[in-house]
């Protein structure tokens, strides 16, 4: 059994480390004018991306003909890692980077004239695309089969009527990829008759309010209204009937990804806390040789190490055309619990200064909560788990 990375990812890796530190540690300094105040700064999004472009570090996950690097997910995997391991990584590249589920998606299941069309004008910017899936209460959420957004056929085009929350990136898209229902919920099968589109964000038929969120405000979310919006026929995204199904296609490799960027918050954390536990003294010694701090520090390292071989053993398998279910919903259920682990040990070291904001310590902590929330809870990971790999009864 071999655990050697290839040469291709340590170079992904080392160029992603050395463009963290030459572009993203930086904004350090800058930090409230964008992150603190929900400040959404398109032009911090497109710096980011052209210097990612530049350093041949951008849209890992599009296809090379269509101007992305069209890398495995083993290699995908490696620097999203290292990126999240700054701590301005999950700001600057999630902010830099909301596309990146829609651009698999496309490559997955977009047909070749959609691909030309789309593919690459996100990867050189000139698409900036919103995503909605989940819907508020009753339904949506984790039981997309009772999603009400409804589209129906008039003529030659759609006109959907609905409502969608935690839209990504819906302050400044032009497109959205929007999941609707296009043929009554059957109970015996509630996931079919839902249609995935890929829709000009028309904002006469799509009313935007933004939700403010404990961390991540540089990286907007919000509810949207759709009223009468009017799709054409060729923006349907693969098969009428089949949208959810289609979305399946990207779920393994987004929590994949998910989990080894939660790895990568919790190795900035511990590198920090790790530091500052070696230079603190307290009672005429370093606070680092006290068990009661080195041991939570310790853990958090072996937590994240077990993750992070869990998430690349996912991403093998994907990669290799292997069933990865199961791989993929514990890296992502395991690597949420160690980053945060990682951060909230890292905050206790540093004491009183972890709750300031000059340390980033607590910014790192308001981070990695997101991760055992989204995009799958960790009691609907584990549902997989029971239900899925055990045979265990299904138990919703």
């Amino acid at each position: 059994m071999d655990f050697t990375l290839s040469p291709e990812i340590d170079d992904i890796r080392l160029r992603t480390r050395a463009f963290v530190e030459e572009h993203v540690l930086p904004l350090e300094a800058d930090r409230g004018n964008y992150d603190d105040h929900e400040n959404i700064r398109l032009d911090l999004l497109d710096r980011v991306r052209a210097q990612a472009k530049a350093a041949g570090l951008w849209a890992p996950q599009a296809p090379k003909e269509y101007g992305g690097m069209g890398l495995p997910i083993v290699a995908w995997a490696a620097m999203y890692e290292e990126a999240n391991r700054s701590i301005f990584g999950p700001v600057c590249f999630n902010c830099a980077a909301p596309d990146d589920g829609n651009m698999n998606l496309l490559a997955l299941v977009g047909s070749p004239a959609q691909k030309e069309r789309w593919l690459r004008p996100i990867v050189e910017g000139k698409v900036r695309s919103a995503f909605a899936m989940t819907e508020p209460a009753p339904g949506g959420g984790s039981d997309p089969g009772m999603i009400r957004t409804r589209a129906e056929k008039k003529g030659d085009r759609w006109v959907v009527n609905g409502r969608k929350v935690w839209t990504t990136n819906a302050q400044h898209a032009n497109r959205i990829l929007l999941l609707a229902r296009t043929s009554d919920r059957d109970p015996a099968k509630p996931l079919k008759g839902m249609t995935l589109f890929f829709a000009d964000f028309n904002r006469e038929a799509i009313t935007v309010r933004l939700i403010h969120k404990l961390g991540r405000a540089a990286v907007d979310s919000n509810e949207i209204f759709i009223d009468n919006l009017e799709i054409p026929e060729e923006d349907v995204v693969g098969t009428v009937g089949e949208g959810f199904y289609h979305l399946l296609d990207s779920l393994n490799p987004e929590r994949i990804v998910i989990g080894i960027e939660a790895v990568g918050i919790g190795r900035a954390a511990l590198e920090r806390a790790v530091q500052y536990a070696k230079e603190r003294v307290v009672f005429d010694r370093p606070i680092g040789k006290n068990q009661a701090i080195a041991h939570p520090l310790a853990h958090a390292m072996a937590q994240l190490d077990a993750a992070e071989m869990m998430c690349l053993k996912a991403a093998w398998l994907f990669d290799n055309g292997k069933p990865c279910g199961r791989e993929a919903n514990a890296a992502k259920m395991l690597a949420a619990e160690a980053g945060f682990n990682a951060c909230d040990a890292a905050l206790q070291t540093f004491g009183g200064y972890g709750y300031a904001k000059e340390f980033h310590v607590e910014r790192l902590w308001r981070e990695i909560r997101l991760y055992k929330i989204a995009p799958v809870s960790q009691q609907m990971a584990l549902n997989y788990l029971a239900e899925h790999v055990l045979g265990l009864p299904r138990s919703y």
